[in-house]
């Protein structure tokens, strides 16, 4: 079973190749997509209570290519899934997308490379499968082939070259002395040696890691590369949405196999500065696209902060998050994609009246926007009283200041719903393709707040409840959270030269080459 989410993908692909018709093209991607989620929801089922192993080819656990399943990967197989077929709506009306063969062919492999990750039990192949997932994002992003888009595609190819050369140089060292590349079998080898032999591959994977999860010192560099304003609007919204969630649940995993000595209060530190610098750069901003992708940095600080907190409460609400994040996060990069198309501009300033003239699309944003910043009875209000759930007094202050960053530039953000639009000509409405995914992942982020301890249930498999008078303070917090934020925007982030000079600054493919050395080198100091 779990080969066919692999190789059934890359074989629709390579058959797109040979359709002529675009249309049936489009209906077939909708179709696959379709019965693949299905089938993700079957495995997240039966993932429940056992895992689901496959060994490709006629060779033992070993040798052999191994696929397994657990609850765990079974949730980020949905999630995968479920965002590729909306991306499959989404994108049946292109107009502007010409080849839609080819570009229908680096999706879906695209998918593949995702889904193969998250069930692979070989470290081998994970390695593969992220150069796989790099290059065909790069193809992605250059899409338009303006000089542009080339030249980031290119710094983005470099860095993340440069990086995964630390990942193989660990799973080399890893298998120099487990003498295995399963992640079973190492997991049990390296819970039985001496801490000091496991310092310097720890160190090498994590920093490769660090780097694809955009961390503290690597934060400026990827939105401006990888979600760049130009990227075609589903290819920011698949990257942000999914491929960001394959670096956390490579983070979740090393951390685990690493265990005796994992650097749960270090990766802590980062997540939190990692957090505040995403929100205060999402701040800056005024490209619509710009703000979601500074945004994606700060939800990723925010959940590595849940994931390095010794509390089950912290690690079951960043689990959840990265689900919320796939749904509001893809929700409004399909909205930022209409809002261009329709008024031209992806200035922040410039888009205004949406809910008059697209009021269904504009009631999705406000459903996203509410997710986002945590309002009650929303998605984001669960996952984030779970990760803030009996933590420190200091950890605590950090959530409240994380979610008033995003408050802030999601004020910014709101203010396209109202108002009267100065720009001329005639402004075009949403397609009913595009608004038809909007809409039900608008309302997936209240349903996800409202019936959040069940889905919990179902996808993680963990019983918990939420406290109602806990619930409650967190609302109220939450209110005067806003207020503060509301104030904020219009007196001091408002008209602001000095965070307009903020967002422009960007690292160059020198610097983030640096970056990656000294964070290692930190790392390896703080380990002795």
């Amino acid at each position: 079973m779990l080969t066919f989410f692999v190789i059934v993908p890359v074989l629709l692909a390579v058959l797109f190749l040979w359709m002529h018709a675009n249309n049936i093209v489009k209906i077939v991607a909708i179709l696959f997509q379709s019965a693949l989620f299905i089938a993700s929801l079957y495995l997240v089922w039966i993932t429940r209570d056992t895992d689901v192993i496959t060994i490709v080819g006629s060779y033992d656990d070993v040798l052999g290519i191994i696929l397994r399943a657990n609850s765990l990967a079974a949730v980020f197989v949905l999630l995968t899934t479920f965002i590729f077929l909306a991306t499959s709506i989404y994108s049946y009306s292109y107009r502007e997308r010409k080849d839609v063969r080819t570009f229908w062919f680096l999706m879906f492999l695209l998918q593949a490379s995702f889904i193969g990750l998250f069930l692979s039990g070989d470290l081998f192949n994970i390695f593969v499968l992220i150069e796989v997932s790099t290059l065909v994002t790069v193809i992605l992003a250059m899409y338009d082939r303006n000089n542009r888009n080339l030249f980031h595609g290119k710094v983005f190819l470099l860095a993340n070259l440069v990086s995964v050369q630390f990942y193989l140089l660990g799973l080399g060292y890893l298998y120099r002395i487990t003498g295995a590349l399963d992640i079973e079998r190492v997991t049990y080898a390296l819970a039985n040696m001496e801490e000091s032999n496991l310092i310097l591959p720890y160190v090498l994977i994590m920093a490769s890691i660090a780097f694809k999860n955009t961390l503290i010192p690597f934060f400026s560099w990827t939105p401006k590369v990888r979600i760049y304003p130009k990227a075609p609007t589903v290819v920011a919204a698949v990257l942000s949405g999914i491929q960001a969630k394959t670096s956390l649940y490579l983070f979740i995993r090393f951390q685990e196999m690493f265990a005796p000595v994992s650097m749960y209060d270090f990766f802590l530190v980062i997540g939190i500065v990692t957090g505040l610098f995403g929100a205060v750069m999402a701040i800056s901003q005024t490209n619509i696209k710009m703000i979601l992708a500074y945004h994606t940095i700060s939800q990723v600080g925010l959940m590595t902060v849940g994931f390095s907190l010794a509390s089950t409460y912290a690690y079951i609400g960043g689990l959840y998050h990265i689900v919320a994040h796939a749904m509001f996060k893809t929700t409004l990069f399909f909205c930022a994609g209409i809002l261009i198309h329709s008024y031209g501009t992806s200035d922040v300033y410039k888009i205004r009246g949406v809910m008059k003239r697209m009021p269904l699309v504009g009631l999705a944003m406000v459903a996203a926007i509410l997710g986002i910043t945590g309002a009650p009875l929303f998605i984001g209000s669960v996952s984030k009283y779970f990760i803030s759930y009996d933590t420190a007094p200091l950890i605590m202050v950090v959530t409240v200041a994380l979610s008033l960053g995003t408050i802030v530039s999601f004020v910014k953000f709101s203010t396209v719903l109202f108002g009267q639009c100065t720009l001329t000509g005639d402004i075009p409405r949403a397609e009913i393709c595009k608004t038809i995914p909007v809409v039900i992942m608008g309302g997936i982020c209240f349903i996800g707040g409202i019936l959040g301890p069940q889905l919990i249930y179902f996808l993680l498999r963990y019983d918990i409840n939420i406290q109602l008078m806990s619930y409650a303070q967190k609302s109220l917090l939450f209110a005067v959270n806003a207020v503060v934020g509301y104030f904020i925007y219009k007196y001091v982030v408002s008209g602001n030269q000095l965070l307009s000079r903020i967002g422009a600054y960007n690292f160059s493919f020198k610097m983030i080459c640096a970056s990656i050395g000294v964070f290692l080198a930190v790392m390896l100091l703080l380990m002795g």
